[in-house]
């Protein structure tokens, strides 16, 4: 081969090269970029069962139909907390604003801090389930001993009456889970939380 087809060649190689680079730093920007702007859609749409974030008191009023909402509580593996709903279940109207509390306490004799995920099921009651004030996605941390208590309020919409997915649910689970966080910066528990002190 010659000089001219050889240094042809190396030249396509490299504008290869630069473009799968380019291609490689593009997909790990998206796949950073994708977990927060997921986040985001799941709690405008309520897709994958996710609650919706909305503002305070349902814009359709209050209905006579009531719906159960009942509290499921999770720790993860690595994280030495005790994690569980105040109470198994409430009735609710539907539009009707709710509180409700979790309580956690850090068994350790360390300081630890935890974050939390959430979902809705069954998946379809989603769309429907409003929160409007949660500790979701916000690190909380515990100092050794330490319990507090961790309020959500929600309302589940009316409109799920009219919803074919959705009108035929009688239960809904909202279902938290704390895993370690992954940052050491954390706001104390008692700037989110109502802390009990330790036990």
């Amino acid at each position: 081969m010659s000089d001219d087809g050889t240094q042809g060649l190396r030249r396509r190689n490299r504008g290869v090269a630069t473009m799968l680079g380019g291609l490689v730093v593009g997909m790990v920007g998206l796949a950073f970029a994708s977990v927060p702007l997921y986040r985001l859609f799941c709690d405008v749409t309520g897709f994958g069962g996710t609650p919706r974030v909305g503002l305070a008191g349902s814009s359709s009023g209050i209905s006579d139909r009531e719906i159960e909402v009942r509290f499921d509580s999770n720790v993860a593996a690595g994280l030495p907390w005790v994690f569980e709903a105040e109470l198994r279940s409430v009735r609710v109207r539907l539009g009707e604003e709710v509180e409700a509390h979790y309580r956690v306490r850090n068994l350790s004799k360390t300081k630890t801090i935890g974050t939390s995920t959430f979902n809705v099921s069954p998946n379809s009651a989603g769309p429907h389930f409003v929160k409007v004030q949660c500790f979701c996605f916000t690190e909380q941390t515990l100092q050794p001993g330490e319990e507090a208590i961790l309020p959500v309020r929600f309302y589940v919409e009316p409109e799920i009456g009219s919803d074919r997915d959705a009108r035929d649910i009688t239960a809904v689970t909202l279902s938290y889970t704390f895993f370690p966080a992954k940052t050491g910066a954390a706001a104390p528990a008692a700037s989110a939380v109502a802390a009990l002190g330790a036990k």
